[in-house]
C-alpha cells in the first residue's frame, strides 16, 4: 500500500469552500477500486490549511483515480485550484498499517 499526505493552504477565508469541494472528491472516490482512505481534514488552527490522507493499494489505483475525467455534476482540479494560495505540497508515505484498512488477509 501507498499513502499520500496532501496539504493545501487556501486563498484566505476559504478553506471552508476548499474543504467543501475536496469532500465532493472524496465522494466521488467512495468504491473506487484501490481507494483505501480518502480523508478530507481541516487545520484546528488554521481553518485556510487542509489536508487529504490519502490510503491507495498501489501507485496504479492511485493513478487510475487522477486519469479519471470529473463527471459534469462534480468539481474539476481546476476548482481545486482555483481555490489555492499556493501549490499544494505532498508527501509519499509508505503505509504500513492501523485501524481502518484491511489487514493481508482482507479482514477490515
Amino acid at each position: 500500500m501507498i499513502g499520500r499526505l496532501m496539504t493545501m493552504t487556501a486563498q484566505p477565508g476559504k478553506g471552508g469552500e476548499l474543504a467543501a469541494v475536496l469532500l465532493e472528491v472524496a465522494e466521488r472516490l467512495r468504491g473506487f477500486p484501490g481507494c483505501e482512505i480518502y480523508l478530507i481534514s481541516q487545520d484546528a488552527a488554521d481553518p485556510d490549511t487542509v489536508r487529504v490522507t490519502e490510503v491507495w493499494q498501489d501507485e496504479t489505483s492511485a493513478r487510475a483515480a487522477l486519469a479519471t475525467p470529473p463527471r459534469a455534476d462534480g468539481p474539476s482540479p481546476a476548482d481545486v485550484l482555483a481555490l489555492l494560495s499556493s501549490p499544494p505540497h505532498r508527501t509519499d508515505l509508505t503505509v504500513l498499517g492501523g485501524v481502518g484498512l484491511p489487514t493481508a488477509d482482507g479482514r477490515p
